[in-house]
C-alpha cells in the first residue's frame, strides 16, 4: 500500500514539474517583448526587404535584450530604441550601422562594366535578382570578400562582385559627376582602343551605359571608364549625356521604338538589359531609355503612376501605358502582381516573355493571348504623372553634379 502511494505521490510530483516546465518554456518564449516594437517598426520602415534593410532581433539575457543585426536605416533603429525606453524594456544595442566602418569611406560606388550581375547573395551560383548598367551610381554598404553589398538608385538591395563596380568616396563619386558625360545609345556594340573600329576591342557596351566624355577623333567619342581605362565609341552609336537630356521626348512613340530595338531579347530572370530581360526589367529598360527610372519589379511598378483600366476595357489605353498581370485577391488570398507589358496600340502589347514579342488582346485575332488575358488586373499609366517613385533624368543629378539647366 505504501508503495503505491509513493508511486502516485511521484506520479503526481512528475506531473506537475512536466506542468510547470513546458508553462514556464511557452511564457519564456512568449514574453519576449522587445519582438513586438521590432516588428512595429520593420511595418513602418521596411515593409518591403527588396529595398529596405532592417535585420534586427532580440535575444533575451537575464533581464536585458541584446539587440543583434543590421540596418541602412539609422532613423528606423533610433525608432526602435525609443519604442524600448518608453516601455521601459533594458536592452544592450549590438546593431551594425550601415554603411560598414571596413569600408574605409568608400562608401559610393559606379558600374564600370557594361552590366553588372547583382545576386541575394555574395555568391555566383546565387539568384539573379537585378542588374546594373555601366555608370549607374549605387550605394555601398559592406563587403564580404571579393563582393559588395549595395543598393541601387531604385532602392533595390543585392550583391555584386568586385569586378563589377568601382567603390569610391564620396568626394570621389562627386568628382566623376562633374566630368562631361557620354551616354551610348546602340543596342549594343564596342569600344575600341583606336579610333578605328578594326583596332582592338576594349569592351562591349548596352544602350545606357553612361561614360566619361574626354572629347572627340575622327568620327569618334573618346571616353574613359569609371575605372580609368580609356577608350574610342562611333559617334553615331552615342550621345553627349547634357544634349541627350536636352532632346528627351518620352512620348508613347518613343517609348514604342525603344521597346522594338529590343524584339526577340531572350527572357532572363533578374535581367534589365539588352542582354536579356525579365518583364520588369524589359519595361525598366524602355523607360529609362527615354529618361525615366521606373521602380524594379512588377509589383513596385504597379504602385507608380494612375490607373486607367481593370476591367479590360483597352479603348482607353494609350501607347506606354504599362499593363499588369497576376492573381485577382479572393476571400482568403491577397492580389499577386507576376507579369507586366506595354500598350503599343491596336490591342496589342509588347512584353518580355519567354522572349520580347508583341501579344494581341484582340479575341476574334488568330494570334489573341488567351493566357494573358485571362490573367490581365488592370493598367497604369506614367507618361504625364510626374509620380515620386519615379527618377526622371531631366530633372535628377543622378548621373551629373548638377542638372539644374535641365529640369523642366
Amino acid at each position: 500500500m505504501k508503495s503505491i502511494r509513493n508511486f502516485t505521490f511521484l506520479a503526481l510530483l512528475l506531473s506537475v514539474s512536466l506542468y510547470s516546465c513546458k508553462d514556464r518554456e511557452s511564457s519564456t518564449s512568449e514574453e519576449n517583448e522587445a519582438d513586438q516594437y521590432i516588428a512595429e517598426v520593420k511595418d513602418e520602415y521596411a515593409p518591403d526587404s527588396r529595398v529596405a534593410l532592417f535585420d534586427i532581433e532580440a535575444r533575451q539575457e537575464g533581464d536585458v535584450y541584446v539587440l543583434k543585426g543590421e540596418s541602412n536605416m539609422p532613423e528606423a533603429v533610433s525608432t526602435l530604441k525609443q519604442k524600448l525606453d518608453a516601455q521601459k524594456i533594458a536592452y544592450n544595442d549590438s546593431i551594425a550601422l550601415l554603411p560598414s566602418a571596413d569600408l574605409e569611406g568608400k562608401t559610393e560606388g559606379v558600374v564600370k562594366i557594361s552590366v553588372a550581375n547583382l545576386r541575394s547573395k555574395p555568391t555566383h551560383s546565387a539568384e539573379l535578382v537585378t542588374q546594373a548598367t555601366m555608370g549607374m551610381p549605387v550605394k555601398v554598404y559592406k563587403k564580404d570578400g571579393g563582393w559588395y553589398y549595395i543598393q541601387t538608385p531604385e532602392g533595390y538591395l543585392a550583391w555584386v562582385d568586385y569586378g563589377g563596380i568601382t567603390p569610391m568616396t564620396p568626394q570621389e563619386l562627386s568628382e566623376w559627376k562633374a566630368t562631361e558625360k557620354l551616354i551610348y545609345l546602340h543596342t549594343a556594340g564596342s569600344s575600341y582602343e583606336k579610333p578605328n573600329e578594326d583596332s582592338q576591342v576594349i569592351s562591349d557596351l548596352v544602350a545606357g551605359n553612361v561614360l566619361e566624355l574626354v572629347g572627340e577623333n575622327r568620327g569618334f567619342y573618346e571616353v574613359k571608364y569609371p575605372n580609368e581605362k580609356t577608350a574610342f565609341v562611333k559617334k553615331e552609336e552615342a550621345q553627349a549625356y547634357e544634349q541627350w537630356l536636352t532632346t528627351l521626348e518620352p512620348t508613347g512613340e518613343n517609348l514604342i521604338a525603344t521597346a522594338r530595338d529590343m524584339m526577340g531579347v531572350p527572357y532572363l530572370w533578374g535581367g534589365t538589359s539588352p542582354k536579356g530581360v525579365d518583364c520588369s526589367g524589359y519595361t525598366k529598360t524602355i523607360f529609362f531609355l527615354n529618361g525615366m527610372v521606373l521602380p524594379r519589379d512588377a509589383s513596385q511598378q504597379i504602385v507608380a503612376g494612375q490607373e486607367i483600366d481593370s476591367v479590360k476595357n483597352f479603348e482607353n489605353l494609350k501607347a506606354g501605358d504599362l499593363l499588369y498581370f497576376g492573381r485577382k485577391a479572393t476571400d482568403t488570398t491577397s492580389e499577386r502582381i507576376i507579369h507586366v507589358g506595354m500598350w503599343i496600340g491596336d490591342n496589342k502589347f509588347i512584353h518580355s516573355m519567354g522572349e520580347v514579342h508583341i501579344s494581341n488582346f484582340d479575341t476574334t485575332a488568330t494570334d489573341f493571348d488567351e493566357y494573358n488575358y485571362n490573367r490581365y488586373l488592370r493598367t497604369k499609366r506614367v507618361l504625364g504623372t510626374n509620380d515620386e517613385k519615379i527618377i526622371y533624368l531631366a530633372q535628377s543629378d543622378l548621373f551629373t553634379e548638377d542638372n539644374t539647366d535641365f529640369k523642366k
